[in-house]
């Protein structure tokens, strides 16, 4: 747990303008609103940094998204500006044309083309921005430690605010600022299988974030699965090999 709450907050904050400032002055920061924690406290951080007229969210429904009201409270609780885009028929269109080429739709396949239409969705809102946009990574060090994204989907973007921080320094943050507590504290789920972050991992974040900033899993199972899990997503937080050739 994060022993002062203010000055984290404070040190993302200048963090945040700093590299606005140096690599993006005048960009906006666009942000994908799924209504849950990460992206709240991402978008709320954001706000903090360069003011709500800075701020773009973005909604990407796949067809019908039942808890897309959370989305709507989000972005009308911080009074962002922000579009909604449904990616139903693109996801369709994308399912379709890879099975009428022949390659195989597994359900792995199925879960992970949303998260790539939607990344390709807010990198084209920023591109459209008048000045240029920059997208927000809102992924946390639980989910990132056990390669629990899309690689090149919702693990993707310019610059990550929580790439540090773990579930439940996540949800002291969120707390801190005043978000709604229903959305911080909200069941975590993918929002495509149809099940909770923690019923498909196998184990609690709580148990996951004692591991990551202790070495401390009681339960030998446990840590040899999250041991695993680790050691064959790394491929997603390193930058890509490449042949270097003699000089």
């Amino acid at each position: 747990m994060l022993d002062n709450v203010e000055k984290t907050v404070e040190d993302l904050v200048a963090w945040t303008q700093e590299y606005f400032d140096r690599t993006a002055r005048g960009c906006k920061a666009v942000i994908g609103i799924s209504g849950g924690k990460d992206s709240s406290v991402t978008a709320a951080l954001m706000v903090r940094a360069l003011g709500r007229e800075r701020v773009v969210g973005v909604l990407m429904p796949d067809g019908i998204q039942p808890d897309i009201e959370d989305s709507k409270e989000l972005v009308d609780f911080l009074q962002i500006p922000h579009y909604v885009v449904n990616i139903h028929e693109a996801t369709k269109g994308l399912s379709a044309a890879l099975e009428s080429a022949g390659s195989e739709i597994t359900q792995d396949v199925r879960i992970n083309i949303p998260p790539r239409v939607r990344m390709t969705t807010l990198y084209a809102v920023a591109q459209g921005q008048p000045r240029g946009g920059r997208v927000i990574n809102t992924c946390n060090a639980s989910e990132d430690y056990i390669g629990y994204s899309t690689k090149f989907g919702d693990s993707a973007g310019d610059v990550s605010l929580l790439a540090d921080f773990t579930v439940e320094e996540v949800l002291q943050i969120g707390d801190y600022l005043g978000l709604p507590e229903h959305l911080v504290h909200k069941k975590p789920s993918d929002g495509l299988s149809g099940m909770s972050d923690e019923d498909k991992i196998g184990f609690s974040y709580a148990v996951l974030d004692r591991y990551i900033r202790t070495g401390v899993c009681e339960d030998t199972e446990t840590k040899a699965k999250i041991d695993r899990m680790h050691a064959a997503n790394l491929h997603k937080l390193q930058l890509m090999p490449h042949y270097q050739r003699e000089k």
